[in-house]
């Protein structure tokens, strides 16, 4: 018998788009019986909690400081031996239950998912921010998987203690730092296709949402393990928030050589992620270079400035 997988989708107001994600979960190709869904409302006020009740899920209200808690609460309740987190602005393949339960049926496995992909009719805004992702071709182990994506054994789940609570961004990387400190794997499929109708559209959406996003990097970076792409995440926004704040103090005490200097730092770290992004894409003009060079600056000046002023996500659902 093919084991039973739970899952566990926190919403608040976000009925359209929660519709989407559960009629996509239902889709699979996997037996419907073996199939739980847990909708973790957060107080909304729309059609959120009514959605989910039409969809067949077993819709639980609580009021939670972050979207870890929420995921801790549905997991909480969940009957299966495996934990599929997805967040309400996301849709799966048919095939992704049966991939995860597939590839966590290996004993030193402990989660796998696969790093989202953004709206099929992205604007050129999404069409940058995506380009950030990598893209694997085959199953390999990875560090890191996003928790909008991941499906967790839960009896691993549980002997961690799920997902910080206290942690309102980057809750997942440190759940995934957990996992492998507690010595199980961690293996990306790509066949675990995911689409995120939630990428920002605009730059002004984008500094928002990293603002938020990057308010926790620095403390979840160094709790645990730590690759190479881990500090360098975690350096970068320190290095340019240094160099920001003295090239303005250079500025302002006239020691204009050294100001230009520290600036120059910042636009150099900016242009090379403006690089990388071209790098990947198919189309390498001028004006995709100055897209990704909008995109790397907006993206690099939230992750700094997130250091000093903290972002909400309720700023960030407004824009």
């Amino acid at each position: 018998m093919p084991p039973l997988v739970s899952f566990v989708i926190p919403v608040k107001n976000d009925a359209s788009r929660l519709q989407r994600c559960l009629a996509s979960i239902v889709a699979n190709d996997y037996p419907r019986d073996r199939v739980e869904i847990i909708v973790v409302d957060n107080e909304s006020t729309d059609r959120s909690a009514q959605v989910g009740v039409d969809a067949g899920a077993t819709v639980t209200t609580s009021r939670a400081g972050s979207v870890a808690e929420l995921r801790n609460n549905g997991a909480a309740r969940a009957g299966g031996s495996i934990l599929a987190f997805v967040d309400a602005d996301h849709e799966i393949d048919s095939g992704w239950i049966r991939v995860a339960a597939d590839v966590l049926s290996a004993d030193d496995i402990g989660a796998t998912g696969a790093l989202c992909q953004t709206d099929p009719s992205p604007n050129w805004v999404q069409r940058q921010y995506d380009a950030m992702r990598s893209r694997l071709t085959s199953r390999q182990e990875v560090s890191w998987l996003g928790s909008g994506n991941l499906a967790v054994k839960k009896a691993v789940f549980d002997s961690i203690s799920g997902f910080d609570p206290l942690l309102t961004a980057c809750e997942d990387v440190d759940l995934c730092n957990r996992l492998r400190q507690a010595g199980h794997r961690i293996v990306a499929d790509p066949a675990m296709r995911n689409i995120h109708y939630g990428d920002p559209r605009t730059l002004k959406a984008l500094f928002f949402g990293e603002l938020w996003r990057g308010r926790d990097n620095i403390r979840v970076t160094f709790r645990g393990q730590k690759s190479f792409a881990q500090l360098r995440s975690a350096l970068i926004p320190i290095v340019e928030l240094l160099a920001m704040i003295s090239g303005l103090a250079a500025l302002v005490t006239g020691y204009y050589v050294v100001a230009g200097a520290c600036w120059l730092i910042v636009l150099g770290l900016i242009a090379l992620r403006a690089a990388f992004l071209v790098r990947r894409q198919l189309t390498r003009t001028v004006w995709v270079g100055a897209q990704a060079l909008a995109v790397a600056t907006v993206y690099d000046m939230a992750r700094a400035l997130a250091l000093l002023s903290q972002g909400s996500h309720r700023a960030r659902r407004s824009v």
